[in-house]
Protein backbone atom coordinates (compact mmCIF):
# COMPACT_ATOMS: atom_id res chain seq x y z
CA UNK A 1 0.00 0.00 0.00
CA UNK A 2 1.36 3.45 -0.84
CA UNK A 3 2.35 5.81 1.96
CA UNK A 4 0.38 9.00 1.42
CA UNK A 5 -1.62 11.61 3.25
CA UNK A 6 -5.27 10.60 3.77
CA UNK A 7 -8.01 12.24 1.76
CA UNK A 8 -10.51 14.48 3.53
CA UNK A 9 -12.98 11.62 3.64
CA UNK A 10 -10.41 9.19 5.04
CA UNK A 11 -9.28 11.75 7.60
CA UNK A 12 -12.86 12.23 8.76
CA UNK A 13 -13.42 8.49 9.07
CA UNK A 14 -10.21 8.02 11.02
CA UNK A 15 -10.95 10.91 13.35
CA UNK A 16 -14.42 9.54 14.00
CA UNK A 17 -12.90 6.17 14.94
CA UNK A 18 -10.33 7.80 17.23
CA UNK A 19 -12.99 9.85 19.04
CA UNK A 20 -15.18 6.78 19.47
CA UNK A 21 -12.33 4.79 21.01
CA UNK A 22 -11.54 7.64 23.41
CA UNK A 23 -15.24 7.82 24.32
CA UNK A 24 -15.28 4.09 25.10
CA UNK A 25 -12.09 4.30 27.17
CA UNK A 26 -13.51 7.17 29.19
CA UNK A 27 -16.81 5.40 29.79
CA UNK A 28 -15.06 2.26 31.01
CA UNK A 29 -13.00 4.39 33.37
CA UNK A 30 -15.97 6.37 34.63
CA UNK A 31 -18.25 3.34 35.12
CA UNK A 32 -16.25 0.13 35.01
CA UNK A 33 -18.26 -2.71 33.51
CA UNK A 34 -16.66 -5.42 35.63
CA UNK A 35 -14.88 -5.91 38.93
CA UNK A 36 -14.91 -4.52 42.46
CA UNK A 37 -14.39 -0.84 41.63
CA UNK A 38 -17.03 1.46 40.20
CA UNK A 39 -14.44 3.73 38.59
CA UNK A 40 -10.99 3.36 37.01
CA UNK A 41 -9.44 6.77 37.22
CA UNK A 42 -6.40 5.69 35.20
CA UNK A 43 -8.57 5.07 32.14
CA UNK A 44 -10.75 8.17 32.41
CA UNK A 45 -7.74 10.42 33.06
CA UNK A 46 -5.86 9.01 30.07
CA UNK A 47 -8.91 9.45 27.85
CA UNK A 48 -9.16 13.11 28.91
CA UNK A 49 -5.44 13.62 28.27
CA UNK A 50 -5.72 12.19 24.75
CA UNK A 51 -8.92 14.13 24.05
CA UNK A 52 -7.08 17.32 25.01
CA UNK A 53 -4.32 16.41 22.58
CA UNK A 54 -6.79 15.85 19.74
CA UNK A 55 -8.54 19.15 20.49
CA UNK A 56 -5.17 20.93 20.64
CA UNK A 57 -4.17 19.73 17.18
CA UNK A 58 -7.69 20.12 15.72
CA UNK A 59 -9.09 23.18 17.52
CA UNK A 60 -11.72 23.82 14.84
CA UNK A 61 -13.20 20.32 14.94
CA UNK A 62 -16.46 20.71 16.83
CA UNK A 63 -16.89 17.03 17.70
CA UNK A 64 -13.37 16.79 19.16
CA UNK A 65 -14.20 19.82 21.30
CA UNK A 66 -17.60 18.35 22.18
CA UNK A 67 -16.05 15.08 23.33
CA UNK A 68 -13.53 16.86 25.54
CA UNK A 69 -16.30 18.99 27.04
CA UNK A 70 -18.41 15.87 27.66
CA UNK A 71 -15.53 14.16 29.46
CA UNK A 72 -14.77 17.19 31.63
CA UNK A 73 -18.40 17.77 32.59
CA UNK A 74 -18.93 14.10 33.40
CA UNK A 75 -15.65 13.54 35.23
CA UNK A 76 -16.36 16.62 37.36
CA UNK A 77 -18.88 14.50 39.31
CA UNK A 78 -16.43 11.67 39.99
CA UNK A 79 -15.60 12.63 43.63
CA UNK A 80 -19.27 12.38 44.60
CA UNK A 81 -20.13 9.14 42.78
CA UNK A 82 -18.90 6.79 45.49
CA UNK A 83 -19.20 6.67 49.26
CA UNK A 84 -16.47 5.92 51.81
CA UNK A 85 -16.66 2.18 51.12
CA UNK A 86 -16.75 2.53 47.35
CA UNK A 87 -20.53 2.21 47.16
CA UNK A 88 -22.38 3.76 44.24
CA UNK A 89 -24.17 7.05 44.87
CA UNK A 90 -26.72 7.94 42.16
CA UNK A 91 -26.74 11.38 40.59
CA UNK A 92 -29.82 12.58 42.47
CA UNK A 93 -28.24 11.76 45.85
CA UNK A 94 -24.75 13.11 45.26
CA UNK A 95 -23.22 15.88 47.37
CA UNK A 96 -22.81 18.47 44.62
CA UNK A 97 -20.38 20.50 46.68
CA UNK A 98 -17.88 17.73 45.90
CA UNK A 99 -18.16 18.27 42.15
CA UNK A 100 -15.11 19.87 40.54
CA UNK A 101 -16.08 23.49 39.75
CA UNK A 102 -13.01 24.08 37.58
CA UNK A 103 -13.79 21.11 35.33
CA UNK A 104 -17.42 22.24 35.09
CA UNK A 105 -16.42 25.80 34.19
CA UNK A 106 -13.97 24.58 31.55
CA UNK A 107 -16.47 22.15 30.09
CA UNK A 108 -19.31 24.68 29.98
CA UNK A 109 -17.08 27.30 28.32
CA UNK A 110 -15.87 24.78 25.77
CA UNK A 111 -19.33 23.49 24.80
CA UNK A 112 -20.77 27.03 24.73
CA UNK A 113 -18.08 28.11 22.28
CA UNK A 114 -18.45 24.95 20.22
CA UNK A 115 -22.24 25.10 19.87
CA UNK A 116 -22.00 28.65 18.57
CA UNK A 117 -20.08 27.39 15.52
CA UNK A 118 -23.25 25.90 14.05
CA UNK A 119 -22.18 22.32 13.24
CA UNK A 120 -23.72 20.15 15.97
CA UNK A 121 -22.86 16.49 16.50
CA UNK A 122 -23.64 13.75 18.99
CA UNK A 123 -20.78 14.48 21.37
CA UNK A 124 -21.75 18.13 21.54
CA UNK A 125 -25.35 17.26 22.39
CA UNK A 126 -24.22 14.85 25.11
CA UNK A 127 -21.94 17.55 26.50
CA UNK A 128 -24.85 20.01 26.50
CA UNK A 129 -26.93 17.49 28.48
CA UNK A 130 -24.07 17.01 30.96
CA UNK A 131 -23.81 20.80 31.32
CA UNK A 132 -27.51 21.07 32.20
CA UNK A 133 -27.01 18.48 34.96
CA UNK A 134 -23.85 20.13 36.27
CA UNK A 135 -25.33 23.62 36.40
CA UNK A 136 -28.20 22.53 38.65
CA UNK A 137 -27.34 23.37 42.25
CA UNK A 138 -29.77 20.72 43.50
CA UNK A 139 -31.23 17.62 41.87
CA UNK A 140 -34.70 19.16 42.00
CA UNK A 141 -33.42 22.21 40.08
CA UNK A 142 -32.49 20.11 37.04
CA UNK A 143 -34.03 21.43 33.82
CA UNK A 144 -35.53 18.12 32.72
CA UNK A 145 -37.60 19.58 29.84
CA UNK A 146 -34.37 20.87 28.27
CA UNK A 147 -32.68 17.51 28.79
CA UNK A 148 -35.67 15.75 27.24
CA UNK A 149 -35.49 18.05 24.21
CA UNK A 150 -31.76 17.47 23.80
CA UNK A 151 -32.19 13.70 23.95
CA UNK A 152 -34.95 14.03 21.36
CA UNK A 153 -32.47 15.73 19.02
CA UNK A 154 -29.87 13.08 19.79
CA UNK A 155 -32.35 10.29 19.00
CA UNK A 156 -32.98 11.77 15.56
CA UNK A 157 -29.25 12.04 14.96
CA UNK A 158 -28.08 8.57 16.03
CA UNK A 159 -29.61 5.12 16.21
CA UNK A 160 -28.33 4.31 19.67
CA UNK A 161 -30.47 2.33 22.15
CA UNK A 162 -28.73 3.96 25.12
CA UNK A 163 -29.95 7.32 23.86
CA UNK A 164 -33.50 5.95 23.78
CA UNK A 165 -33.02 4.64 27.32
CA UNK A 166 -31.89 8.03 28.60
CA UNK A 167 -34.65 9.79 26.67
CA UNK A 168 -37.15 7.56 28.47
CA UNK A 169 -35.71 8.63 31.83
CA UNK A 170 -35.94 12.31 30.90
CA UNK A 171 -39.49 11.83 29.64
CA UNK A 172 -40.44 10.17 32.93
CA UNK A 173 -39.05 13.13 34.86
CA UNK A 174 -41.11 15.53 32.73
CA UNK A 175 -44.31 13.60 32.01
CA UNK A 176 -44.39 10.95 34.72
CA UNK A 177 -43.08 7.36 35.01
CA UNK A 178 -45.75 5.87 32.74
CA UNK A 179 -44.51 7.94 29.82
CA UNK A 180 -40.98 6.63 30.38
CA UNK A 181 -42.13 3.03 30.71
CA UNK A 182 -44.04 3.27 27.44
CA UNK A 183 -40.89 4.44 25.64
CA UNK A 184 -38.90 1.51 27.04
CA UNK A 185 -41.16 -1.02 25.31
CA UNK A 186 -39.47 -0.35 21.96
CA UNK A 187 -36.14 -1.47 23.43
CA UNK A 188 -37.40 -4.96 24.29
CA UNK A 189 -37.14 -5.89 20.61
CA UNK A 190 -33.73 -4.27 20.12
CA UNK A 191 -31.08 -7.03 20.30
CA UNK A 192 -28.42 -4.47 21.24
CA UNK A 193 -30.10 -3.77 24.58
CA UNK A 194 -32.70 -6.48 25.19
CA UNK A 195 -31.64 -8.37 28.31
CA UNK A 196 -29.14 -5.68 29.31
CA UNK A 197 -29.09 -4.92 33.02
CA UNK A 198 -29.45 -1.17 32.43
CA UNK A 199 -32.84 -1.69 30.82
CA UNK A 200 -34.02 -3.59 33.89
CA UNK A 201 -32.47 -1.02 36.22
CA UNK A 202 -34.27 1.86 34.53
CA UNK A 203 -37.54 -0.07 34.52
CA UNK A 204 -37.13 -0.73 38.22
CA UNK A 205 -36.54 2.96 38.93
CA UNK A 206 -39.58 4.03 36.93
CA UNK A 207 -41.80 1.39 38.56
CA UNK A 208 -40.57 2.64 41.94
CA UNK A 209 -41.49 6.20 40.90
CA UNK A 210 -44.93 4.92 39.91
CA UNK A 211 -45.41 3.23 43.30
CA UNK A 212 -45.37 -0.31 41.92
CA UNK A 213 -42.95 -1.81 44.43
CA UNK A 214 -43.48 -5.42 43.35
CA UNK A 215 -42.45 -4.70 39.77
CA UNK A 216 -39.57 -2.49 40.94
CA UNK A 217 -38.21 -5.23 43.21
CA UNK A 218 -38.38 -7.81 40.43
CA UNK A 219 -36.51 -5.60 37.97
CA UNK A 220 -33.91 -4.46 40.53
CA UNK A 221 -33.17 -8.10 41.31
CA UNK A 222 -33.02 -9.02 37.62
CA UNK A 223 -30.68 -6.12 36.89
CA UNK A 224 -28.44 -7.11 39.81
CA UNK A 225 -28.12 -10.61 38.40
CA UNK A 226 -27.08 -9.31 34.99
CA UNK A 227 -24.30 -6.87 35.86
CA UNK A 228 -20.65 -7.84 36.33
CA UNK A 229 -19.92 -4.63 38.29
CA UNK A 230 -19.87 -5.41 42.00
CA UNK A 231 -20.72 -1.84 43.16
CA UNK A 232 -23.66 -1.68 40.77
CA UNK A 233 -24.81 -5.15 41.82
CA UNK A 234 -24.66 -4.14 45.48
CA UNK A 235 -26.57 -0.93 44.78
CA UNK A 236 -29.34 -2.72 42.88
CA UNK A 237 -29.60 -5.49 45.47
CA UNK A 238 -29.82 -2.89 48.25
CA UNK A 239 -32.59 -1.02 46.40
CA UNK A 240 -34.60 -4.25 46.11
CA UNK A 241 -34.01 -5.11 49.77
CA UNK A 242 -35.11 -1.68 50.99
CA UNK A 243 -38.33 -1.85 48.99
CA UNK A 244 -38.99 -5.37 50.32
CA UNK A 245 -38.43 -4.20 53.90
CA UNK A 246 -40.81 -1.29 53.37
CA UNK A 247 -43.63 -3.68 52.48
CA UNK A 248 -43.30 -5.63 55.75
Amino acid sequence: MPFRMPTDRERGERLSAVLHVLYLIFNEGYASSIGPDLQRRDLSSEAIRLARAVHHFLPDDTEAAGLLALMLLTDARRPARTGPDGELIPLADQDRTLWDPNAIAEGVALITETLSKGSIGAYQLQAAIAAVHDEAGRAEDTDWPQIQALYGLLKRMSDNPMVTLNHAIASAMVNGPRAGLDLLEALDADPRLAGHYRLDAVRAHLHEMAGDDDAAIAHYQRAAGRTASIPERNYLTTKAARLSAKRK
